[in-house]
């Protein structure tokens, strides 16, 4: 059974402590992402059809909507897990470095001991709920050393190119009515496209599916709802479009890969 442990959202995104043994669906997120196992079983990351095995002495950054699934081999054992899922914005706003997106320069990240020290130091915090002051600086001491070991690494992940105008129309139109039912042939419609052409040309232009990346607009919305709402967990659902709770959190644990009533139990926010 997945569970969390706590998360903490604040300006830098979100930190969260997971015991995971159960696999997730392909899924992406529009933060940048990194993953390291503090105990348990090995995870295997997928990304773009290759294998990425989490362990003690290697994490795995994910770039901002890079679709990915993890996978287990024993159900029972469950990996103790840091995630982090890193705001673009806060990241270059204090590193000042001049990028358009938070891009890894590798998916392998060597777990150094300075590394391994700011992974632990973290988790503790998040376990004790401690100042959430600390949080911003070790968060970003963290995602900085990762950055800099993947691009240092000379290994250049491929870039997705500038958007066309009838794919930049689909995603205002998917952001705008993620949580109503808008049919995605509708979408293609109203952008100026077929239904083959607009999802072949969304796929080229954004990296993954329409029904991906609407799907992580969903998520983002039901996590931000859990956190800063008091609303019951089967409204969140029937306002995002799902017909019933068991649907909702059926979604929800196969793209965030816990239950939604247990992340609303243990999420702060700063």
């Amino acid at each position: 059974m997945n569970r969390a442990i706590a998360a903490h959202h604040g300006k830098y995104g979100r930190a969260c402590l997971y015991e995971q043994s159960r696999s997730m669906a392909t899924h992406a997120h529009r933060e940048g992402h990194l993953i390291f196992q503090l105990a348990g079983q090995t995870a295997q990351i997928s990304l773009a059809g290759r294998a990425h095995p989490l362990s003690s002495d290697l994490g795995v950054a994910v770039n901002p909507l890079q679709p990915h699934s993890v996978s287990y081999v024993d159900s029972q054992d469950p990996a103790l897990l840091l995630i982090l899922y890193i705001n673009p914005i806060w990241f270059f706003e204090i590193s000042r470095i001049e990028e358009e997106t938070l891009r890894f320069g590798s998916s392998y990240i060597e777990i150094t001991p300075a590394v391994q020290w700011l992974v632990q130091a973290v988790a503790e915090l998040l376990v004790r709920d401690g100042d959430s002051s600390l949080f911003d600086g070790y968060l970003f001491d963290l995602s900085r050393a990762c950055y800099n070991q993947s691009h240092a690494a000379g290994v250049s992940m491929k870039r997705v190119g500038d958007k066309d105008r009838r794919v930049r129309k689909s995603i205002s139109l998917m952001d705008e009515y993620a949580g109503d039912p808008l049919a995605l042939d509708e979408v293609a419609s109203r952008s100026g496209l077929s239904r083959p052409h607009f999802y072949k040309l969304f796929r080229e232009n954004v990296g993954i599916t329409p029904n991906v990346y609407l799907n992580t607009l969903r998520m983002e919305r039901a996590i931000d709802r859990l956190a800063s709402s008091e609303d019951a967990v089967t409204v969140i659902g029937l306002d995002l479009g799902f017909s019933c709770q068991a649907s909702f959190s059926r979604f929800f644990a196969a793209n965030v890969g816990i239950p939604p009533s247990n992340y609303r139990r243990v999420v702060q926010v700063e």
